[in-house]
């Protein structure tokens, strides 16, 4: 008799206990959701939208030119060259497009494909066409310089300016960890629930990390607006294209011989996120006619701490070059 009345106990209680878990989940789920209206409702899109196979490609231009477009890497936005001032420094002698990629800021990204830097470079050459934008130059950084690498491999750009890539295979543990939140339904879920917690409760040490070994700028966070990088469909596309990282650049390594483009790496010698000797180094050893920039004590932001060895790669000329800086050409 104890034992059997036990039973029905037990039952409530998983019942009780299943109730309250859907219950959290979609109160978080709405409190997430609401969080990204708000946001969007504060934060309107700064530039144009052009329609371009399906996916609405959000993007901020100005000044006159030859054109220079700019492809962030994952977490920011397009903002993220406006924060450093690059953008505005480059728009005084140069046609500049910054460009929300797919699923970040207000550019979409529908599931009818694998977002690879392929697809990425894709699109962007289509885009190109309808904006009159002919041969760029191409500045990425972080993720977006295989996007960049991809354009350069379709003879779309004139120059590439490639910032702290990541160009060849390694084990990456976060690609493994956010490789959930990239997957339909699932990572729908936790995109709305447990990701976007987590997102929040890491943001700050993430972007620590990634401009370690100088602090965050003050005006940074507020410059890109912290709810825009949290919404679901940031989070989404932060997650497939860590997915896609480590698959791209192992399929990327094998191509490199092809790009004919010139090329101007960059890195930081103290990045926390990208190694630049496995990386940066090695790449502009497979790149003849390349040149190579390793900044000491510049991390993964080289674009916000070293504006100007950027904005020289996009000239196209050579910057000063300290006694601790290493800087060569490929031959």
């Amino acid at each position: 008799m104890a034992r059997s009345s036990l039973i029905p106990t037990q039952q409530n209680r998983t019942r009780t206990a299943l109730a309250v878990a859907a219950i959290a989940t979609a109160g978080t789920a709405s409190w997430v959701a609401g969080r990204a209206q708000q946001a969007e409702q504060r934060h309107p899109p700064v530039g144009r939208f052009v329609d371009v196979d399906g996916v609405a490609l959000h993007y901020l231009e100005r000044g006159e030119g030859t054109p220079v477009v700019l492809l962030h890497g994952n977490v920011v936005l397009l903002q993220d060259f406006i924060a450093g001032g690059l953008f505005d420094a480059l728009a005084e002698r140069y046609r500049v497009i910054a460009f929300d990629r797919p699923g970040f800021g207000y550019s979409s990204r529908p599931r009818d494909r694998l977002w690879t830097p392929d697809a990425q470079a894709e699109l962007l050459l289509q885009a190109f066409m309808r904006l009159g934008v002919e041969r760029p130059i191409v500045v990425g950084h972080s993720w977006a310089t295989l996007v960049a690498i991809a354009l350069g491999m379709r003879s779309a750009a004139r120059r590439l300016v490639l910032v702290s890539g990541y160009y060849f295979p390694t084990l990456r543990v976060d690609a493994a960890l956010v490789a959930p939140v990239a997957l339909p339904v699932v990572g729908d879920v936790l995109r709305y629930t447990v990701s976007a917690v987590a997102a929040r409760l890491l943001l700050r040490r993430t972007l620590a990390t990634m401009f370690a070994p100088e602090p965050v700028p003050a005006d940074y966070v507020p410059m890109l607006h912290r709810e825009l990088l949290l919404r679901p469909s940031q989070i989404r596309a932060n997650a497939e294209d860590g997915t896609l990282l480590v698959p791209a650049a192992a399929r990327f390594r094998e191509r490199y011989a092809e790009l004919d483009v010139p090329a101007a790496i960059i890195a930081g010698a103290a990045d926390r996120v990208v190694d630049p000797q496995t990386h940066s180094a090695r790449l502009q050893g497979s790149l003849p006619g390349s040149t190579l920039r390793v900044l000491p004590d510049a991390g993964h932001m080289v674009h916000h701490t070293h504006p100007a060895d950027v904005v020289a790669a996009i000239d196209g000329t050579r910057a000063a070059v300290p006694a601790s800086v290493t800087e060569f050409a490929a031959s």
